[in-house]
């Protein structure tokens, strides 16, 4: 009997030692060789730097509060948003009062900086991560005029700054036109200066 259990239980035992050493840690290491190896920039973050200095990341929003600089969407990860250890939505849903409050102070704001125009979807609603590092090219358009006023600037420079940081859809079709960002406030400061 106890033979019995034996023959019945090595096989298991066998193929759990095997599949745990192969998918536990060959295949982690192979694919984390081959990413190192073939694409090490978005295998490590896809970070931004500035000389030695880390400044952000492609794939994660940060806040600008500068009316010299574009805003990115609104972040409900953490207290102060854009919190990565918090990435989160609010989770209150279409009939909240508190998201309507929110949205409608948003828009009031907005509206006062772009009179007359209809304010982005983007720029008053988060994304489910509240870390969403791109805005559409509306929302970026909106904000020409403020970031050309805050920096002295002519509204047209401002506005091609903008065409040439729309992102097209992956392989023409995958996705919808996006703007970084980060990418594009620091594009801002290399071609007119930090602010």
């Amino acid at each position: 009997m106890l033979s019995d259990l034996k023959t019945a239980v090595r096989p298991a035992l066998v193929l759990t030692l095997l599949f745990a050493a192969l998918l536990g840690i060959a295949y982690p290491l192979a694919l984390t060789g081959i990413g190192q190896t073939f694409f090490p920039a978005q295998a490590n973050g896809s970070l931004i730097r500035d000389g030695d200095k880390v400044i952000g990341s492609e794939l994660i929003g940060q806040k600008f509060a500068s009316a010299a600089y574009f805003h990115g969407r609104p972040s409900a990860a953490g207290i102060d948003g854009y919190d990565a250890a918090a990435s989160a939505g609010s989770n209150l849903g279409p009939a909240s009062q508190t998201l309507i409050d929110r949205v409608r102070t948003d828009i009031a704001a907005l509206s006062r900086t772009a009179p007359g125009r209809p304010v982005p979807p983007d720029l008053v609603t988060t994304s489910a991560s509240g870390l969403d590092p791109h805005i559409s090219p509306e929302a970026a358009f909106s904000q020409t005029d403020r970031v050309a006023a805050a920096r002295n600037l002519p509204a047209p420079q401002v506005r091609a700054l903008v065409e040439t940081a729309v992102e097209q859809p992956a392989l023409g079709f995958l996705g919808e036109p996006r703007v970084n960002v980060l990418l594009l406030n620091r594009a801002l400061d290399a071609r007119f200066g930090q602010k």
